[in-house]
């Protein structure tokens, strides 16, 4: 199959805006503007980022990633523009920035919302000028790159609140694109779900019990299309058998209180303590998965959002088996 055929197959739904924004990218990755892809953390940005770039004539050039939060104004113009010999204490040999590492093809500014306010000037320069100079040369170089950003923050009112450069939003913005909620596409939750069970499954047929599916089907999914590929793991490799029961997918809140009638688990009521220490590890359960979703698997993250010692929530994730890297973006 070409990569133009590869890459769109890779974009599953059938909503109707989903399909509208799938039919457009051949249409985008021609033009060689930059383009802002907004939407929900989770809703598959990246995906389409390199939907753009593998469609576009720059497509058997690099497509370079960078994460915008994790650019330090101290090493900004060194980490995108690289640095000559001797450019500063330390360096000992010339090295390339990221820039000329992607050059003739894209980068891919991922959480655009994080950039500083130095970095945003920085980069204004350079998607105005097309040029950049490594630190410690006098020499200007040609930025050969297409610039795609993608940002889970309404940017257009960060401008408004002063947070967030208008010249630079208006240029990141040529083409805009944005993503929908998977809790707005609940149709494509099943395709998105047996697309994960192939990938994931390890050449098993593994299937959904329809109590399995009326959980996906009624969950809301606040980690969208990652939070779901993650349950899918999880399921893979929780289920003792072929058949993915609701409890495998490791999602909050699917405890007997709160689970449809056919959720609940069948035949009588356990003794109190029993029946307590069941619902409060699938809350635990539940609750990690969501956690190691949104924080990509980072257990340092993790531990301060949850308000807990990196330690002690180490060892909660152990006694679940719920495996960091599993999460990893």
């Amino acid at each position: 199959m070409p990569a133009r055929e590869t890459r769109l197959a890779q974009l599953i739904g059938t909503a109707p805006a989903f399909q509208a924004m799938v039919a457009r990218l051949p249409t985008l990755a021609r033009a060689d503007a930059t383009v802002l892809i907004t939407g929900e953390t989770g809703t598959g940005k990246e995906l389409v980022a390199r939907a753009v770039h593998e469609l576009s004539v720059r497509a058997a050039r690099p497509f370079v990633a960078l994460n915008c939060g994790a650019l330090v104004d101290t090493l900004l113009e060194g980490e995108l523009f690289g640095h000559e010999r001797g450019a500063y204490t330390d360096a000992r040999e010339r090295r390339a920035g990221l820039i000329a590492h992607a050059r003739g093809g894209t980068v891919f500014l991922d959480e655009a919302e994080a950039l500083t306010p130095r970095a945003q000037v920085t980069l204004l320069r350079v998607l105005q000028e097309r040029t950049y100079r490594p630190l410690g040369s006098s020499a200007e170089h040609h930025v050969d790159v297409r610039f795609v950003a993608a940002t889970n923050a309404r940017l257009d009112a960060m401008v408004h609140e002063g947070g967030f450069r208008a010249d630079l939003y208006y240029r990141l913005c040529v083409f805009s694109i944005t993503l929908m909620p998977l809790r707005e596409r609940r149709d494509d939750i099943l395709p998105l779900s047996s697309h994960f069970l192939a990938k994931h499954g390890g050449g098993r047929a593994v299937e959904l019990a329809p109590a399995t599916v009326d959980a996906l089907l009624t969950y809301d999914w606040p980690g969208n299309i990652r939070e779901l590929e993650s349950a899918i793991v999880r399921a893979v490799h929780l289920a003792p058998g072929a058949v993915v029961a609701p409890a495998d997918l490791g999602l909050p809140g699917l405890h007997a209180g709160s689970w449809p009638l056919a959720l609940r688990p069948p035949g009588p009521l356990a003794p109190y303590k029993m029946e307590k220490r069941r619902v409060l590890d699938e809350f635990e359960r539940g609750y990690l998965a969501r956690l190691m979703t949104e924080s990509r698997g980072n257990v340092s993250r993790a531990a301060r959002a949850a308000g807990k010692e990196r330690r002690d929530l180490g060892k909660l994730l152990k006694r679940h088996g719920v495996d960091p890297r599993s999460f990893a973006a």
